[in-house]
């Protein structure tokens, strides 16, 4: 409703009726009950394949509830996350920035030298570098800090890097709290999230609601990543349709994880909170299992191949957002963008994103881009020493750039989507004046000097 829509009756007294178009014009708000800000539920999966999902086409992987959120969301088929490592994958969807933007390129500093794995967290030059990419994330915005600063409840539970959720990431609640002397480095007490229950998480959003506060929730448990830990119960579904243990256990993983997304959304549910509440799924990076062990196969997780990089992106709100499906690109870059929107706060200039919710900014934008790096950086200052590809998808083509100081002896590589998804043909002698259109694209995006 309009703040001047106008009233249909009127008191016929003079007075009374000057008074009515007082209360109109200067208090617009007596007797209107604006739209309450939305919450937000964030779900990030981690280490799983962009095919592994019922809803996006497979026969092998039992996902019921995040195929039936999927089907009541905004569903982005081609989604993709820049990196396919971890940390800064995560970095990017709190904070909408790039990697080389928030500086946050591997998951890991230099590792002292001569210096075992086991001691590494008692040396003083390592616990320094760990600091000081935790303080380079703290000088970009992110998602809890703005969404805070408008009245925001927040919790953090699963993976997170940042140091401690509240102090470093904004949170005013979180599992994790980052001492490196106490084990912190990628989660701690954080990643007993999904894996021991949702208790911490059902007890905050009952206090949110208690309190009549919007939330925002970080759930990023540590699944379906190894280790493939899954209930017996589920591992004997998996176990008779392959012979390979190892991805009977990744599937059986999968299928955990879809029923704590089960839990979660019933939880919104029974609080009554699910219509106001924009629910955003996607994984941090992808997985293909290797058959004969517990790893993961090439063309998979650190890879810039769409085994790495690819992932569906689902936004859910109830009575504002339409469920349909879309091949339309969309990035992790747009986390930040539509979720701040939606909460009625103003992106950051430097958020290079677009809002999902807005299909002409989507329809607009032609192609995302991404970055891969070092698991480890070597330099902790500037992104092009920890650079080893970079890559864009624009329609169905896909072309990825090495940088020959870490991927030494590669070259540009050229792949069509639309007839070859798992990019087994380089395309890229065969098509060189798209290589040399796309590789300017590359650069017009992002050049490192």
């Amino acid at each position: 409703m309009s703040a001047f829509t106008p009233r249909r009756r009127f008191f016929s007294h003079s007075w009374c009726s000057c008074y009515s178009w007082f209360l109109l014009l200067f208090l617009p708000s007596v007797g209107v009950a604006a739209d309450p800000p939305p919450n937000v539920l964030l779900i990030v999966g981690d280490d799983q394949g962009w095919p592994d999902y019922g809803f996006m086409g497979s026969k092998d992987v039992r996902t019921p509830h995040l195929d039936k959120l999927a089907a009541q969301s905004l569903a982005f088929r081609r989604g993709y996350v820049p990196s396919s490592l971890c940390r800064p994958s995560l970095a990017t969807m709190v904070t909408g920035l790039f990697p080389h933007q928030h500086g946050i390129t591997s998951n890991d500093p230099p590792y002292p030298p001569n210096v075992p794995p086991a001691q590494r967290m008692k040396n003083e030059q390592y616990l320094k570098d760990r600091a000081a990419m935790v303080a380079r994330f703290e000088r970009s915005p992110n998602l809890a800090k703005l969404l805070g600063e408008k009245g925001y409840v927040s919790h953090q539970s699963g993976k997170w890097w940042e140091g401690n959720a509240c102090r470093c990431g904004g949170f005013t609640e979180g599992m994790t709290h980052g001492d490196p002397a106490k084990g912190g480095r990628h989660g701690d007490d954080g990643l007993k999230i999904g894996r021991e229950g949702l208790t911490p998480v059902f007890d905050f959003l009952d206090r949110a609601k208690a309190d009549g506060k919007p939330f925002f929730v970080w759930y990023a448990p540590i699944m379906p990543h190894s280790p493939h830990t899954p209930p017996e119960r589920l591992l004997k579904k998996y176990t008779d349709q392959t012979p390979s243990p190892h991805v009977a256990r990744y599937r059986a993983m999968c299928e955990w994880f879809d029923e704590t997304v089960g839990e979660l959304l019933a939880k919104l549910d029974a609080l009554g909170q699910a219509d106001n509440t924009v629910v955003v799924y996607l994984h941090d990076n992808g997985w293909i299992q290797d058959p004969n062990s517990a790893n993961y196969a090439p063309k998979s997780k650190q890879s810039p191949y769409d085994g790495g990089v690819r992932t569906p992106i689902l936004v859910r709100w109830p009575k504002k957002v339409k469920p349909a499906g879309s091949d339309a690109l969309a990035s992790s870059i747009d986390l930040a963008p539509t979720i701040l929107t939606a909460a009625g706060v103003s992106p950051t200039k430097d958020m290079p994103g677009v809002n999902l919710l807005d299909p002409a900014a989507v329809a607009k934008r032609g192609a995302v881009f991404g970055e891969i790096f070092l698991h480890t950086a070597v330099d902790l200052n500037k992104a092009k020493p920890n650079l080893r590809y970079r890559w864009v998808v624009r329609g169905g083509w896909k072309l990825i750039l090495p940088e020959a100081a870490n991927s030494p002896g590669q070259s540009a590589e050229l792949y069509d989507l639309t007839a070859d998804p798992h990019e087994a043909t380089n395309l890229a002698a065969k098509h060189p004046d798209r290589v040399a259109e796309l590789t300017k694209a590359i650069d017009g995006w992002w050049k490192p000097e």
